[in-house]
């Protein structure tokens, strides 16, 4: 029979979705976002700049335009630490509502052109950010959950991100009810009270390729804390749950996968 412990560390349950980097002033009754989309890019092989040149070109942009858009929550931008494609790279933005996906793009148009309302400065600022990327990309947007732990404070520097992609099962004895009692518990009992985890986002599937999609975002502050994490959280979970509740948790997923990203400081 497995122990907790090992039980656990085959599904870990620890999922995406990534409030980002940059959050952005917020009414004082602003709700959690809703949604979340992650546009996954690639750089483009004839880019020439040097990484302080595309920060600083990315910074104008969020600076001018998407920190001024109303209809955005948080953004940022994700680069591989370990992941399938060395060359990818993520840039994900969340919203209040769905509405506001589609206003959003409308009103990025309008601060576009009230940022360099010359059309050649203003074209040729978004020839030079728009270089960096090959032109093949792909979207996802995820609904968030409750649950998540924020981060306290803006980040102060590049952090790791580590995104556990988790597959669900649907099973016939399973409720939902039981699924949110679960997570409840492991927030509270292991997550929380992990001090290797900075900030903690899940999510789940809204739109795009696998309804299956149960993610979960955490943010750490080095490389060195993930083993350290990893560590904690067995601790944590054989204190709180039984081997019966470890298994009953199990049975909603089949499967994972591990990503690590930098999120990026602008």
């Amino acid at each position: 029979m497995k122990t907790t412990n090992q039980i656990f560390s085959t599904l870990m349950v620890m999922c995406l979705l990534f409030s980002t980097s940059t959050f952005f002033a917020q009414d004082d009754t602003q709700k959690r976002p809703e949604f979340i989309t992650v546009t996954k890019m690639y750089w483009s092989k004839d880019y020439d700049a040097t990484p302080d040149e595309w920060r600083a070109t990315e910074k104008e942009y969020m600076n001018k335009v998407t920190s001024k858009n109303e209809h955005i929550v948080s953004a940022g931008y994700y680069t591989h630490l370990f992941t399938e494609n060395s060359n990818e790279i993520l840039y994900v933005q969340s919203y209040p509502s769905w509405e506001s996906i589609e206003k959003a793009a409308s009103r990025n148009a309008e601060l576009i052109k009230e940022a360099w309302p010359n059309e050649d400065t203003r074209n040729t600022f978004l020839v030079k950010m728009n270089s960096a990327y090959a032109y093949f990309h792909s979207d996802e947007i995820y609904a968030t959950m409750q649950g998540a732990i924020p981060m306290e404070n803006q980040m102060e520097k590049d952090m790791v991100l580590y995104v556990r992609i988790n597959k669900g099962s649907f099973p016939e004895d399973g409720t939902f009810e039981e699924f949110e009692s679960f997570r409840k518990k492991l927030r509270e009992e292991v997550l929380s009270k992990n001090e290797f985890i900075k900030a903690y986002y899940p999510s789940l599937h809204a739109w795009g390729a696998d309804k299956r999609d149960f993610v979960e975002a955490v943010y750490l502050e080095s490389l060195a804390d993930l083993h350290k994490m990893f560590d904690k959280n067995q601790e944590l979970m054989k204190e709180s749950f039984t081997e019966e509740e470890a298994k009953a948790f199990g049975k909603y997923f089949e499967g994972h996968g591990d990503y690590l990203y930098t999120a990026i400081k602008l």
